[in-house]
């Protein structure tokens, strides 16, 4: 007894239990009793076998409540649509299972009460009834159970459990009709509706039920262009795109109606759509653009030409009428309504009109509303040789620049005729052209140069140009050409002399004029206007020019010990000649000497030791003085002024010698001190 659910008496071995007993968990219980007699060692043991009774405890449970089998209704009575199983942990007859239908239920079906098998009893249609609900029972065998001294149990509450399954049977209809249509097989349908209108409801009919009665729609041809759409579930056909009857007036569709049995089956109809005409077209001329010639002076009537419109519209809608549109010179023509022929109303003169541009119209008389289209027709009436070409002036002035190249166009001359064609051909040439400087295009009028121009050499062109054309019979035209030659900057400043030399004298007091410079430049205007400016070598600006003049005069005081000449160049330019040229010139000033600074001695003063012993005539020392000046203003003598009392020395006026002329004694004189001056 590993798990305590025994107890016994130890005086009287009474076994009792202490815990609930389960048949289901253990059905018999084996026990060992052994016996003791007082305190002895003398014992015995014996085996004790008990077997746990059965009780009605537990119902039977099917695995689930509720079960849905399909059937065909062609199944004939005492098939097996199904088996309902139901499981019981009891055992004996408390765990024996008994099936049953709920007397309630159709006697369509039976059930096996042991083996819970369900059977069909007599023929089912789906038409009549699609599905059946069964409500089956299963119910055990349990029952009050006998006592005995030995045989624990429990007391039964109720004598027999049950449960219970719902199973619905669906009776699968056999797809033995095909959809008849039931819709009319024509329709029509105005060509201008609009997207998404219904043209037709297609119907078909099935007698079967459920899925294989449930018909969808389907187009199978003649819908290429996709101009329909059909809903398969309601049979609506409705307009996917615009229609035009033009392009297609009539639809046949190929329409299946098609079941959801298995297998499918269907029906087919030819639906013909037809497309109403509306006005909806204009009329449209087989040329946008009609072109044809006419003779001028010809009498009212005489044909011109014919135009011819199309109508895609059907019935009144196509019926067409011509006409001309008001415009300029229309009066002159006619056209009749019906067949678009064009004549003349009038003579016609080519000089006063030459090409004729009309609209002609085209419309639906009994359309509703009326369309209509427009065609331009181009009428040139042609020439006869009857003027004579005409300058537009009797003279022409142009002004051209002298750098223009040989073989330049100065001017195009036109002149008009009239006429057309070759009598209106006009030929160009040139008269009185003296100095052959100019020619003419006969064809075109332009007049261009044959050779450079230069308006230093002539600045003015006076000739005649002629204009005439083919015809014998009037005078040709004239008009008088001059041509004014206008200056370009191609000649620079020339000045007089390459070279200038000037001089002035030193000291002079700022803008001292030195000298005149002149530069001729022989174009005219602007580009002949010269300016006068330094170069180079006036870096510290000690001249300047006057730069309309030429005048070169002194900025600063001169030294002539400082700067004894200056070189430049003078750079004359056109200041308004575009580009502007320039020359140059190379200018010498020389500044001229001004006695204006003294001799200046090397040294202040000559410190010089002799001996007393040296001989008369001897070399004592020599002094030197230096003058800034130049020629004779620094042409220096010498004098002894002052301490030469007794005469001992000599001086050389020229070079500045001094030699001893007196014998020297030291005890008489032992120092001599010379004040010598230079002049």
């Amino acid at each position: 007894d590993p798990h305590g659910k025994f107890s016994i008496d130890p005086q009287f071995g009474i076994i009792r239990t202490k815990k609930q007993l389960d048949h289901e968990a253990q059905s018999i219980v084996v026990l060992t009793v052994q016996s003791q007699l007082g305190n002895s060692s003398v014992s015995s043991s014996t085996q004790v076998n008990i077997s746990v009774t059965d009780i009605n405890d537990n119902p039977p449970v099917f695995l689930t409540k509720s079960d849905k089998v399909t059937i065909s209704h062609t199944q004939p009575p005492g098939s097996a649509v199904y088996i309902a199983h139901a499981e019981d942990k009891d055992s004996g007859l408390n765990g024996a299972i008994k099936y049953s239908i709920a007397s309630e239920q159709s006697d369509a079906f039976s059930i096996d009460p042991s083996l819970g098998v369900v059977n069909l009893t007599r023929t089912v249609f789906a038409e009549k009834q699609q599905e059946y609900t069964l409500h089956i029972a299963a119910e055990d065998s349990g029952s009050p159970p006998l006592t005995s001294l030995l045989i624990l149990t429990a007391i039964n509450v109720t004598d027999r459990r049950l449960d219970s399954l719902a199973v619905k049977i669906v009776i699968l209809d056999i797809n033995d009709n095909s959809p008849s249509f039931m819709s009319s097989p024509l329709s029509y349908v105005m060509e201008d509706v609009e997207v998404g209108f219904l043209v037709h409801h297609i119907i078909a009919k099935d007698p079967d039920e459920g899925r294989n009665g449930q018909v969808t729609y389907h187009i199978l041809s003649g819908n290429e262009n996709k101009a329909f759409i059909l809903d398969k579930i309601t049979g609506l056909l409705t307009t996917a795109q615009f229609l035009d009857r033009e392009v297609q007036e009539r639809y046949s569709l190929t329409v299946i109606a098609l079941d959801d049995g298995s297998p499918a089956l269907s029906a087919t109809q030819i639906l013909t759509i037809v497309v109403l005409d509306v006005n909806d077209e204009t009329p449209v001329f087989l040329k946008q653009l009609y072109e044809t010639e006419v003779h001028e002076n010809q009498d009212p009537g005489e044909f011109v030409i014919r135009v011819e419109a199309v109508d895609r519209d059907a019935g009144l809608n196509s019926l067409l009428q011509y006409e001309i549109l008001p415009g300029a010179g229309y009066e002159k023509f006619k056209m009749n309504s019906h067949s678009g022929e064009l004549v003349t109303a009038a003579s016609l003169d080519r000089e006063t009109q030459e090409v004729f541009s009309i609209k002609g119209s085209s419309c639906h008389d009994l359309g509703s509303p009326s369309r209509c289209s427009t065609a331009q027709l181009c009428l040139t009436v042609l020439d006869e040789n009857d003027h004579s070409p005409l300058f537009a002036r009797t003279q022409y002035q142009i002004s051209v620049t002298e750098d223009l190249e040989e073989g330049s166009a100065i001017l195009d001359l036109s002149a008009s005729d009239e006429d057309a064609g070759l009598n209106g051909e006009v030929t160009y040439s040139l008269i009185d052209n003296t100095y052959g400087a100019f020619a003419i295009d006969s064809a075109t009028g332009s007049i261009i140069t044959t050779k450079a121009l230069d308006r230093e050499t002539k600045s003015q062109y006076t000739f005649r140009a002629v204009a005439s054309d083919h015809s014998t019979h009037f005078p040709r035209s004239t008009t008088v050409m001059t041509v004014l030659i206008q200056d370009m900057n191609d000649n620079a400043p020339k000045f007089e002399q390459n070279y200038y030399e000037a001089s002035v004298w030193e000291g002079q007091s700022p803008k001292t004029d030195i000298i005149q410079v002149f530069a001729i430049d022989l174009d005219s205007g602007l580009n002949g206007e010269t300016e006068y400016s330094i170069l180079s070598g006036n870096e510290n600006a000690t001249f300047l020019i006057d730069s309309a003049r030429g005048i070169l005069a002194t900025n600063t005081g001169l030294d002539y010990e400082n700067t004894s000449s200056y070189r430049f160049l003078v750079l004359l330019a056109s200041d308004h000649g575009t580009p502007s040229l320039n020359s140059t010139a190379t200018v010498l000033v020389t500044v001229l000497d001004v006695n204006d600074n003294p001799p200046v001695f090397s040294s202040p003063e000559y410190h010089v030791h002799v001996k007393e012993s040296i001989p008369i005539g001897s070399h004592i020392t020599e002094v030197s003085a230096k003058d800034c000046d130049a020629g004779t203003n620094a042409e220096i003598s010498y004098a002894i002024i002052s301490g030469n009392d007794r005469g001992h020395f000599c001086l050389d006026a020229q070079t500045g010698s001094v030699n001893l002329t007196e014998k020297l004694d030291y005890e008489d004189t032992m120092k001599f001190t010379l004040v010598i001056q230079a002049t």
